[in-house]
């Protein structure tokens, strides 16, 4: 697209949205000044959606009317709650809706996936995940490795950019497992890198995996609500995801997982259970004889948070009335690259984007490194992270010098985009 730097251009463009309206589905904080915060963080924790507060509500009622019968009555009762989320998860993910649940939180949730699908023997017991993997995932990963009596420093196979790049390259990945995928058993990557905002190749990476006999699962954390996926079609074996980002189900929300509905009928796979998996017609019998359920539901363990369900409920039903995923991916493209276009023409000797510009290799999010110069304070990004947060804006600081920013297209604006630029531009110059 050919974008134009000011401000009347920026506004024409939030006129000519088709979803702008959306944005009023949410409550935006308030900056000092009483104006609308420019709200830029939507990768580390989203925004209310009206709806998730007015289905939170709705379901603290029925409890206070209905106590226990509240799980079998009204439109929405809570036996089956999770069950509402499905269809909407499905569509995110690209998954038949017997392949997606609503259970736990993200690394339990990892646990758990692990317990089924990595499987080591002698000979073909290593996990491959990035060197700079979300610190949760490789704790995760090490205490499995661990627990089947491995050691982390020769099962745990790490994949890393090449010396002074900040991006995976896609052939050094598929070189990597094509080489090492006899001795891997399990490959274990994000769909979004959370640091760079680096969007991976999980088509072409779960196939090659598969064909060299590996399981594949992804923590699609920064993928889920951001970009298109199709989970089902690809034959990813797991995924899970939380959904107070890009979903923006509310602090600790309660997590989503994929199984692929091969894996349904193996009731030989290992997995730790619990009484929500066991099959719903004769769960209630509590004859203690587990027979999972034919479906993503089999990995359950606890009836449903359903107070947390009910926002997760409110967050999905929104993305509904935007038009879905497919619609968001649009105007996420055009928001991101208004904010590429803008940086790179106004701030490109201070800034440098980490995030890859290809757009199947980046998501909403860019990760912007603060350049040091000679005699630079080494402190001068937060400097200037702490300048825009001042004036208004609300993004994320990572040290040792990169603020993340998100222009999420639910709830921001191109004006957004344009006057962060404007913000970060004046902080640069007077730090």
């Amino acid at each position: 697209m050919t974008f134009e730097n000011t401000l009347a251009y920026a506004q024409q463009m939030d006129r000519d949205d088709p979803i702008a309206n959306i944005r009023n589905e949410f409550s935006i904080p308030k900056h000092s000044d009483g104006s609308d915060e420019i709200y830029l963080c939507g990768n580390s924790l989203g925004l209310q959606p009206k709806l998730a507060a007015e289905y939170v509500r709705r379901e603290l009622s029925q409890w206070a009317e209905l106590g226990v019968k509240g799980h079998f009555s009204g439109d929405f009762p809570w036996m089956p709650y999770h069950e509402f989320l499905s269809e909407g998860f499905a569509d995110l993910v690209g998954a038949e809706s017997n392949e997606v649940v609503s259970m736990n939180t993200l690394t339990a949730n990892l646990h758990f996936m692990m317990v089924s699908f990595y499987k080591p023997t002698a000979t073909r017991h290593k996990i491959l995940i990035e060197d700079h993997a979300f610190p949760s995932d490789h704790y995760a990963v090490e205490s499995q490795i661990k627990f089947h009596g491995f050691d982390p420093d020769e099962s745990m196979l790490l994949i890393k950019p090449r010396e002074g790049e900040e991006h995976i390259r896609k052939d050094d990945l598929m070189d990597l497992i094509e080489r090492e995928g006899e001795s891997i058993a399990l490959i274990m990557l994000p769909g979004v890198q959370y640091y760079t905002g680096q969007v991976f190749d999980m088509k072409n990476i779960t196939k090659l995996g598969h064909d060299k006999g590996c399981n594949v699962g992804f923590d699609l954390a920064h993928a889920a609500g951001n970009i298109p996926m199709q989970l089902h079609d690809w034959n990813v074996d797991f995924a899970c995801w939380c959904t107070y980002k890009y979903l923006n189900s509310g602090p600790g929300s309660v997590a989503g997982c994929f199984v692929h509905q091969k894996h349904h009928t193996n009731e030989d796979l290992p997995r730790f259970a619990g009484w929500w998996g066991h099959d719903k017609m004769s769960r209630f019998k509590m004859e203690n004889k587990f027979k999972p359920m034919k479906s993503a539901e089999a990995w359950q363990l606890s009836n449903p948070p359903v107070i947390s369900l009910a926002a997760i409920r409110g967050s999905l039903d929104t993305i509904k009335k935007a038009g879905g995923i497919n619609v968001l991916r649009e105007k996420a493209i055009k928001l991101s690259g208004y904010m590429r276009h803008l940086l790179e023409k106004e701030l490109s000797d201070d800034v440098a984007i980490l995030t890859p510009s290809a757009l199947d290799e980046s998501g909403s999010q860019l990760s912007l490194a603060i350049k040091l110069k000679d005699g630079d304070d080494a402190e001068r990004g937060k400097q200037i992270f702490d300048a825009i947060e001042a004036n208004g804006v609300t993004g994320d600081w990572r040290y040792p010098n990169v603020i993340r920013v998100a222009p999420v297209p639910q709830y921001n604006s191109f004006e957004d985009v344009y006057r962060f630029v404007q913000i970060l531009s004046e902080a640069v110059n007077s730090h």
